[in-house]
């Protein structure tokens, strides 16, 4: 399970955290299923973005990268991130097999030397074609960060992308692997419009000193994007670790937003070609959380930091459960601080955080905390198990939104429930609360993966296992001993 790899240009913001706790949500969801998952995520530090930030805050390209990075790994870890390596594009093993792959596509005969001259956009480190970029008096302008685009003449190095256009076609067309089938269309109509055009892959050193100097020519270095590509091989072990390799590679899952689906599936599809190697299994891509229209950037001015949503809700949890209620893959979402108050009073403080403080209270004060087995609602009991089974449904094809929406429907049941039997009122509550609990058991579980640390607590406190989904079942615990009625999430006013 990847994520792309960002520019530590500047702190991560909810754009970068809607991707990444999406793949760890994946890759927990797939250890919750039994699965080992090898979970990649780091920075992309190497071009002449870097090398311009850098020279304005006074620092060396590595002191500026080396000052960031344990940013990025302190929000990573806010977020509950739980990744097996946080990949740097100056890691030694990474710039190496940079060097060796490029040296292995000129061996074979896929890099060769040219002049190009074209429209560059310095922040997304990518030539704009006719067509792509936008004109407003008489500026050419990049489509994403609207900034004026640098034209750039130069001898370079060429990919010969143009060589493998009917393969790459085929694999789209044929393969599955592009997710949602919207965005695999999107790409095959641009590859019939224009064709695969070969690609500049290197830069003059005396332009971008910054990067990854070529093997066969030091006057240059590997263009940024082929360098931050070859992350997702450096990280599983290729031309180092076979066994890692031949172990992962081939269930590769890359979680990507749309803005870089060209790179991740025309260019990307065509790197791995050349050098033998399959595309990965799945490329998940997801559309925007955009505010005020636009996708969020620190150049439009429209970013919302993640410490300003954790300082709201006061949980990281939180946080996840609500970037992954607007999880959307096709279509943008627009940011609405009063969508998401009301989506986390609503369904985290009054439905899920209210049954467990009410049960938990009750199971105390009327059970001295324990709550034995008793005979199961066949009604709840229908409704957890089916739960269950629409949520694997549901994750599998990353509707992780309407997985958590199901959840929710059987936590309403289950509040129902309660205030249908009223435990309150009877001597021996012990069914009832039994009941609920088990719901909430399985409820709780399902969350696991979106809300890591709310649902280990809630494990602890009502004295249960978290199990692996195909062993989750209702009526399987023999006795909770609850120990404490957490509140959970406290209801926030208005923004």
């Amino acid at each position: 399970m990847t994520t792309p790899i960002y520019y530590p240009n500047d702190i991560p913001h909810i754009g970068h955290a809607y991707t990444t706790v999406l793949a760890d949500v994946l890759a927990r969801w797939y250890r919750l299923n039994g699965h080992d998952v090898f979970f990649l995520t780091g920075t992309d530090e190497h071009g002449l973005k870097l090398q311009r930030t850098a020279e304005k805050a006074g620092k060396t390209p590595k002191e500026f990268v080396d000052s960031m990075v344990p940013v990025f790994k302190k929000y990573w870890s806010l977020l509950e991130i739980n990744y097996s390596r946080f990949i740097r594009t100056t890691d030694p093993d990474h710039e190496e097999l940079v060097k060796k792959v490029f040296e292995e596509l000129y061996s074979r005969g896929y890099i060769y030397k040219g002049k190009y001259s074209g429209w560059y956009c310095v922040s997304c480190e990518k030539f704009y074609s006719e067509g792509e970029y936008v004109e407003q008096g008489g500026q050419k302008l990049c489509p994403i960060h609207n900034k004026p685009l640098e034209l750039v003449e130069e001898e370079t190095y060429f990919l010969k992308l143009s060589a493998l256009q009917e393969e790459v076609t085929r694999l789209i067309e044929e393969g599955g692997i592009v997710f949602p089938e919207g965005y695999a269309r999107e790409i095959l109509s641009r590859i019939k419009k224009e064709g695969l055009r070969d690609l500049s892959v290197a830069r003059p050193k005396s332009r971008v000193y910054w990067g990854v100097e070529l093997p066969f020519d030091r006057d240059y270095v590997a263009y940024v994007w082929i360098d931050a590509l070859l992350n997702y091989l450096t990280g599983v072990g290729f031309m180092r670790d076979n066994n890692s390799f031949e172990k992962y590679w081939a269930e590769a899952h890359h979680i990507i937003g749309k803005d870089i689906l060209w790179f991740h599936s025309a260019i990307w599809f065509s790197v791995l070609r050349m050098l033998g190697l399959s595309p990965p299994k799945r490329l998940i891509v997801h559309a925007y959380i955009v505010n005020r229209g636009l996708k969020m950037g620190k150049s439009v001015g429209n970013v919302v930091l993640i410490d300003d949503l954790v300082e709201r809700y006061k949980s990281p949890d939180a946080v996840r459960y609500l970037l992954m209620r607007l999880l959307n893959l096709d279509k943008d979402v627009e940011f609405d601080q009063s969508l998401l108050d009301n989506i986390y009073n609503s369904e985290l403080a009054d439905t899920y955080g209210n049954l467990v403080r009410r049960a938990g209270v009750l199971a105390m004060r009327k059970l001295g905390g324990r709550v034995e087995r008793a005979g199961p609602d066949p009604g709840l009991e229908q409704l957890s198990n089916s739960t269950v089974e629409k949520v694997g449904r549901l994750m599998q094809e990353v509707r992780v939104s309407e997985a958590l929406s199901t959840v929710l429907d059987l936590l309403r049941e289950a509040n129902g429930y309660m205030n249908k039997t009223q435990p309150w009122s009877l001597e021996d509550p012990r069914e009832p609360l039994y009941n609920v609990l088990e719901a909430l058991r399985i409820a709780t579980n399902l969350l696991y993966p979106v809300m890591p640390a709310t649902a280990e607590s809630l494990a602890r406190a009502f004295g249960f296992q978290l199990r692996r989904v195909d062993r989750l079942a209702f009526g399987q615990v023999e006795a909770y001993s609850v120990s404490e009625a957490p509140i959970l999430f406290e209801k926030v006013g208005k923004a």
